[in-house]
């Protein structure tokens, strides 16, 4: 199978689309024929010599955490999949490929109507998000500021705000606040002066912030959000630490993704592909999520 691989840590110039060997299921795993896959901001770092926590990888490997496509081989004792259903799902490592090997606990069914390219987009950046706002208490009442709301991680950070009762303030480009209108966010421009920005847009006060952004973020939150239990932050560990506010983290596991897939279906999850590259563009697509200025997601396509 077609592969992106890392080769070394370096810049986009390290990866290399090349054919490694087939992966088979083992007990309680599927293989599936992949269509689409996402690239988060963690490959790049992940690319760039970052490892998360329980990755030990070093280079060669291959690269990607979510992914959709067709069940095609099944392993000993791999649940209620068959050979043929449409799936999307998550791993570390390894889904920037024709083909991954994947626990079968970690897949869920693709809604016959949902675009491969979304489908691939969904998993990493939805679970984020769920992970965050979840974390955060976020629920009725509340008003919520996301930064970097017109990313792929903000963009459903915002749309579950709304979904579980609160109200999204969402900063981002100004190119983009007419989409953060769509999505149903008051938005606000990044950069100097936007504490008063945000307090000019949410009078009746900020009560949790997400970070999805960096750059300076977490600085502006402190001063807007008396709770600094209610703010965090899934870029800026150093500045978690130093602020005292929250790395947030949790595992991703398949019943978020199928409420994501559920709220989807219901009309009230839009997804932004800004991007669909073939896989043989991989260093292109990390380019294009490295400027920091994507709308939804880059995906990959097979």
């Amino acid at each position: 199978m077609k592969a992106v691989t890392v080769t070394e840590s370096g810049g986009p110039e390290v990866l290399r689309v090349v054919e490694v060997p087939d992966p088979e299921p083992g007990p309680g795993q599927v293989r599936v024929r992949v269509y689409a896959a996402g690239v988060q901001p963690v490959d790049l770092a992940i690319r760039e010599g970052f490892r998360p926590p329980g990755v030990t990888a070093e280079p060669p490997f291959v690269l990607g955490n979510e992914f959709a496509g067709v069940v095609e081989r099944l392993g000993p004792d791999s649940g209620h999949w068959a050979v043929g259903d449409e799936v999307l799902g998550f791993r570390l490592l390894h889904s920037q490929a024709e083909l991954v090997t994947v626990d079968a606990a970690q897949l869920v069914a693709k809604p016959a109507g949902m675009p491969w390219e979304q489908a691939g987009s969904l998993s990493a950046s939805g679970q984020t998000a769920h992970v965050a706002l979840t974390l955060l208490g976020v629920g009725p009442g509340d008003t919520v500021l996301v930064h970097g709301a017109s990313g792929g991680v903000g963009t459903v950070a915002v749309q579950l705000a709304l979904a579980w009762g609160a109200t999204a303030v969402g900063t981002a480009s100004e190119r983009n606040h007419a989409y953060l209108r769509e999505l149903g966010a008051v938005p606000v421009a990044y950069g100097e002066g936007l504490v008063e920005r945000v307090r000019a847009a949410a009078p009746q006060g900020v009560t949790a912030a997400f970070d999805a952004a960096g750059r300076g973020a977490l600085e502006a939150s402190v001063e807007l959000v008396a709770d600094l239990n209610r703010i965090g932050t899934v870029v800026d560990y150093p500045g978690a630490r130093r602020l005292g506010v929250r790395q947030l983290r949790a595992p991703r596991t398949a019943e978020r993704l199928a409420e994501l897939v559920r709220l989807w279906e219901s009309g009230g999850l839009r997804l932004e592909v800004s991007e669909a590259l073939p896989l043989e563009r991989a260093a292109e697509a990390h380019r294009l999520v490295g400027t920091g200025h994507v709308r939804g997601k880059v995906v990959l396509t097979m």
